[in-house]
């Protein structure tokens, strides 16, 4: 089966050639360093059975946070530790979207309008579950940012994971009255409006630039129920340290296609989609993120300044239900499992470390701009 890496270790150094000076800096990052992860090029450690003196070699990871084969025990960490947080009362799942006139704009500036869309998302949420009438309290909110579709196509939303539940002005724990958060034709007009008037307010040749008609149609947010929130974690520990494509989901590759199999959102079944090489790389490369970009934010009771009125309104929720809370911190992780033998499953130890050897790197001589 291809990998990621074995596409861009095979079609990169061309596509960085004919499209280099268009990629930003973070992009081409992305395809030099996926195509060094766990090669010769970034060295590595020979490891040697003291039983039967079988040999393999261990090759160095990239680390870079879009390649599918790093980043999984991150992942793992990452939700332990929010699982660790998690309240004893149902969660909801919050996804803003913004309409399709403004996914080139925010493509071609990532850092200022994704950043954007993330505050202003989370601005509305909490005005509405402030407002009496709805809910009353302020919710812990932890938001992921995705900006793929299925088939890699650029769409830019939030997923907020929001505890069913907040504290009011007067510190009391107040919970919904109805069975959904808040009505979300009232969570998109405050969504729109903040996002709009803080665009024109910062940005006001790119708010100029933009159709009259954005601002007239109803923007798409949806709320539902996810259970306890584990279900929802879950899901979002899975794309938090990739992207949407994990290796497992590429079917063929060669010359002259690339097929991968995805799910469709409409009905669930599993479909495939075949793109051309250059293609492919194109609707990996748009969602590389600038570098320092944060994918995962807290707001409301979820942020860091607030974890003591958490935990104090998650011990009290506890002692409300008659039920003992588990440990507040996630069991440590085990130690990595030793090496097996192939042969004998005897435990390898390393016996030489290997250093990098640039010479073999894909993109040895470097794309433009590199």
């Amino acid at each position: 089966m291809p990998t990621l890496a074995d596409l861009v270790r095979r079609h990169g150094p061309a596509y960085a050639q004919r499209f280099g000076e268009r990629m930003s800096a973070d992009q081409l990052r992305a395809l030099r360093d996926l195509a060094a992860c766990r090669t010769p090029a970034l060295g590595g450690q020979r490891w040697a059975c003291p039983q039967c003196g079988a040999q393999r070699f261990a090759y160095h990871s990239c680390g870079n946070r879009h390649c599918p084969a790093c980043g999984a025990d991150d992942a793992h960490a990452w939700r332990d530790r929010q699982q660790a947080l998690l309240l004893p009362v149902p969660y909801h799942l919050a996804t803003f979207t913004v309409p399709e006139g403004l996914r080139r704009p925010i493509r071609s500036h990532p850092r200022e309008l994704l950043g954007l869309l993330f505050r202003t998302a989370a601005a509305a949420l909490l005005e509405v579950c402030a407002n009496p009438r709805w809910f009353g309290a302020t919710p812990g909110l932890t938001g992921v940012l995705h900006t793929w579709t299925r088939q890699l196509e650029y769409h830019p939303h939030i997923h907020f994971l929001v505890t069913g539940g907040g504290l009011d002005p007067q510190g009391h724990w107040r919970e919904p009255a109805r069975k959904f958060l808040v009505p979300v034709h009232a969570l998109s007009k405050v969504f729109r409006a903040r996002f709009r008037d803080t665009l024109e307010a910062r940005h006001p040749d790119w708010f100029a630039a933009l159709p009259e008609a954005l601002w007239q149609k109803p923007w798409v947010v949806h709320c539902k129920p996810v259970g306890s929130g584990e279900p929802a974690l879950r899901y979002l520990s899975r794309y938090l340290f990739r992207v949407a494509l994990s290796n497992a989901a590429l079917l063929r590759a060669d010359d002259t296609a690339v097929t991968f199999r995805y799910r469709d959102s409409a009905d669930r079944r599993a479909r495939t989609c075949t793109l051309a090489p250059q293609e492919f790389l194109r609707r990996f490369l748009q969602h590389v993120l600038p570098k320092g970009l944060v994918k995962v934010r807290y707001f409301g009771l979820h942020h860091p300044s607030k974890r003591e009125a958490l935990g104090l309104a998650r011990l009290a929720l506890y002692l409300r239900a008659g039920r003992e809370p588990p440990a507040s911190k996630p069991p440590e992780e085990p130690a990595p499992p030793p090496c097996r033998c192939p042969r004998c499953a005897a435990a390898m130890r390393p016996v030489e470390f290997l250093q990098p050897q640039p010479a073999l790197h894909p993109f040895a001589r470097g794309p433009p701009g590199s």
